[in-house]
């Protein structure tokens, strides 16, 4: 049975447990029932359900589905949205966010429905462990461990995005229905724990069944969650005076106090975790087209390069719907009809230069050119224009297993972590002496295994660049930079750069960079951009990184880019001749990339519907 069916199962169980064991007023009572607690958690079939059920608010149309993915992760310096209208949906983008967003302001949004996924998830943990006997039954001991990671995962994403949350680790009751938020280091710990004890129950990537798909934690991703946490927990946040969280305090971007979650605590786990995925999991690197062909197309084989994806049925999820190459058209791969599709947000323009030419991620990951119908009424590749970058990673047109159906839903299930997550963690970490021992060539030795894999063919370039670095600050800008490179779209970055306490620092030099290109471009390279058609269908350009004339073709079957009017004309320009300044689209996109401080609004604020649900106990800080 497939896994989405499983979970609608699953949910049908956990809403007859909880229905069968509350009265009309939430309270506790001993009525018994074929599908009591004592019933469903003893049976590994039912119990199994349970845990799927707390996946699936993932597939809500306002939680992950349709708000929190297409919506968390951007601006950064290397991630902008596209679309640069003032409205509702770029203030989200634009650190400008207001408790009544209507995008996210919503009962079921993201905050509701991932608070409702850790009320499943303390269900099924207190089940497994009271009636369970997971003791004893590695079977149970091993669901009580997938149980304890998937209630990890969703509280990282509410940490990521809303910053400090209420702690919730048991079922709700009359006396905890309402609380304020929760310092975070109270829950930060409390997620360490439950991922060491979760260690001791679950298995590596195909050595179980549970562990065969990558929709399914493994022992590989509680292992890499670890260690992404206490990066987060030991690292820089946004955070409230001590004891004044949940008070509307403005908060500081600080490091914890609390000297459980220091570096020189943190650390030494954390890499000893990721030692044991890199010794023990079997996991490797994966060629560069050949994992995003396989990830557009669905592929769930668990023990190669992707360790979890976030789960959802073939037809539910937009990923592709949102970041994909931007799809104007019936696009002919196709079910169904279709209007434009993909490119809501695309790297910075100027990332693509900080590439090296043999970097087989660059055309990858920094696409200039969309999809449009020809005149036959087929898909053919166009230039973009030089503001509107896409995500070459997510490509509707490579989505062959479960073809896109035309609408609001494409079935792709968003990478959550990779085997070069892991490597580039462990090289952080092993780089700092806070680990207790710092360990530079283990440390360069991981790095250098993801710049040899980025430079396939040219292994050689990535050796000498590797092997140049030395002391502990080049190697560390050299994996903020690797990191940059390597996980362009995926949403990565700004979690990052809160915990380096880089976030505005970045992305001011990125718009002074993005800024200095609009001024230069046309004179370093171009101005002028050549293309011609791939044999796979995309678009192969010339100018971009050598200089163009509009009357140079660079050989045969090149065609120069013409303006709207059809007319032969410069590509990289963003200044009027007529007054020397930037177009209103150029200026705009240098605006784009923040409206307040990103570093005094970090996070999403909780919802106004959930405020005033909450009976005046929930409060939100940082000004909202």
């Amino acid at each position: 049975m497939k896994l989405i069916n499983k979970i609608l199962i699953g949910v049908g169980m956990l809403a007859a447990a909880s229905l069968t064991s509350c009265d009309e007023d939430g309270l506790k009572t001993p009525t018994q029932s074929s599908f009591d607690e004592s019933v469903v958690y003893s049976n590994y079939t039912l119990a199994e359900y349970n845990v799927f059920g707390i996946y699936e608010v993932f597939g809500h149309t306002n939680c992950h589905r349709g708000r929190y993915l297409p919506w968390y992760g951007f601006n950064t310096d290397i991630e902008l949205y596209n679309n640069t209208t003032a409205d509702e949906k770029s203030s989200i983008a634009r650190y400008s966010m207001t408790v009544t967003n209507g995008q996210l302001n919503l009962a079921n949004g993201p905050y509701n429905e991932l608070m409702g996924g850790i009320e499943r998830a303390n269900l099924a943990i207190r089940g497994i462990r009271q009636y369970g006997n997971p003791s004893v039954n590695a079977d149970m001991a091993e669901l009580l461990g997938e149980a304890l990671t998937a209630r990890a995962l969703l509280y990282t994403e509410l940490l990521k995005a809303y910053g400090e949350v209420p702690a919730r680790f048991n079922p709700i009751d009359a006396e905890t229905i309402y609380l304020n938020k929760s310092d975070k280091d109270v829950i930060f710990k409390q997620l360490l724990a439950d991922l060491e004890e979760a260690f001791n129950y679950m298995k590596w990537p195909l050595k179980s069944a549970t562990t065969a798909t990558t929709d399914r934690p493994s022992l590989a991703f509680a292992k890499g969650l670890y260690a992404r946490l206490a990066l987060m927990a030991s690292g820089y946040s946004l955070r409230p005076a001590e004891g004044a969280v949940g008070t509307g305090d403005a908060g500081t971007v600080r490091l914890s106090n609390d000297p459980e979650l220091q570096k020189e605590v943190l650390y030494p786990k954390a890499l000893a975790a990721l030692k044991d995925v890199i010794d023990n999991a079997g996991l490797s690197l994966m060629d560069y087209t050949q994992l995003w062909k396989e990830f557009n197309n669905m592929d769930k084989t668990a023990g190669k390069e992707v360790i979890y994806v976030i789960p959802s049925s073939d037809t539910r999820g937009r990923w592709n719907y949102t970041f994909a190459i931007r799809t104007e058209g019936n696009p002919d791969w196709s079910q169904g009809p279709t209007s434009s599709r993909g490119g809501t947000a695309g790297p910075v323009p100027t990332l693509y230069w900080k590439y090296g030419d043999e970097d087989v991620r660059r055309d990858l990951s920094c696409v200039n050119w969309k999809w449009v119908l020809g005149p036959d009424g087929k898909n053919i590749p166009q230039l973009a224009g030089p503001n509107d970058w896409y995500f070459g990673k997510f490509r509707l047109e490579w989505q062959l297993k479960s073809p896109y159906n035309g609408g609001n839903d494409d079935g792709i299930k968003p990478v959550y972590m990779r085997y070069s997550d892991i490597l580039l963690m462990a090289a952080e970490i092993a780089n700092d002496p806070a680990c207790g021992n710092r360990d530079e060539a283990f440390a360069k030795n991981c790095l250098l295994q993801v710049r040899q894999r980025a430079y396939k063919g040219n292994e050689g370039l990535a050796s000498a660049y590797v092997n140049g670095l030395s002391g502990q600050d080049a190697i560390f800008n050299a994996i903020v930079d690797e990191r940059a490179l390597e996980f362009v779209g995926e949403m990565l970055r700004k979690q990052d750069l809160i915990r380096w306490n880089l976030l505005k620092t970045k992305i001011d030099e990125s718009k002074a960079e993005l800024k200095e290109w609009m001024d230069n471009a046309g004179t370093e390279f171009g101005p002028a951009v050549w293309y011609k058609y791939a044999a796979d269908g995309s678009i192969q350009t010339y100018g971009y990184n050598e200089p163009a004339t509009t009357d140079a073709a660079p050989g045969e079957g090149w065609e120069c880019y013409t303006n709207s009017k059809g007319e032969v004309a410069t590509y990289f320009k963003f200044t009027s001749d007529e007054t020397g300044t930037y177009s209103e689209s150029a200026q705009k996109k240098l605006d784009s990339f923040y409206d307040n401080n990103p570093d005094t609004k970090q996070w999403w604020p909780i919802p106004e519907a959930t405020l005033v649900n909450s009976q005046g106990t929930l409060f939100n800080d940082y000004g909202f």
